[in-house]
């Protein structure tokens, strides 16, 4: 079981984050979950939750100012899909703020790529220990 719930943030704008994390996220088989109107949220913004197998663990919502300084980082077990989450990424409209590689100051089985999602947010998807090639 993961340590991690489900993470919520702020963003500027709902249905550009939307379109940003379904296409961003696809190559991890993350989905929108659902989608709640701003009749139903604390903020009264509209507010879309991402995951697997029908539980949303990723939460993004507007209506309230977007948080400096926003890190995530997802996990997997292929180099593979940490690239094809950058390529993804990128061509979904994010920056790029460090590609796929590995990233030997946290250690040497650290391999991710990074990228700044609409609101700047810093997009992570890493694989640890015993990734393919």
């Amino acid at each position: 079981m993961s340590i991690l719930d489900h993470i919520e943030f702020a963003v500027g704008d709902a249905e550009v984050s939307r379109r940003f994390y379904e296409l961003a996220l696809a190559p991890l088989d993350i989905v929108r979950v659902i989608t709640l109107g701003p009749e139903r949220t604390r903020t009264g913004g509209t507010r879309h939750g991402f995951g697997k197998d029908g539980y949303p663990s990723l939460w993004i919502h507007d209506n309230e100012p977007p948080g400096a300084g926003t890190h995530i980082a997802f996990a997997t077990r292929d180099r593979a899909i940490v690239d094809a989450f950058h390529r993804a990424a990128l061509k979904a409209g994010g920056i790029d703020n460090g590609p796929p590689g590995v990233r030997t100051h946290y250690h040497e089985d650290y391999y991710a790529a990074y990228v700044l999602d609409p609101d700047g947010i810093n997009v992570e998807v890493v694989c640890q220990y015993h990734c393919p090639d």
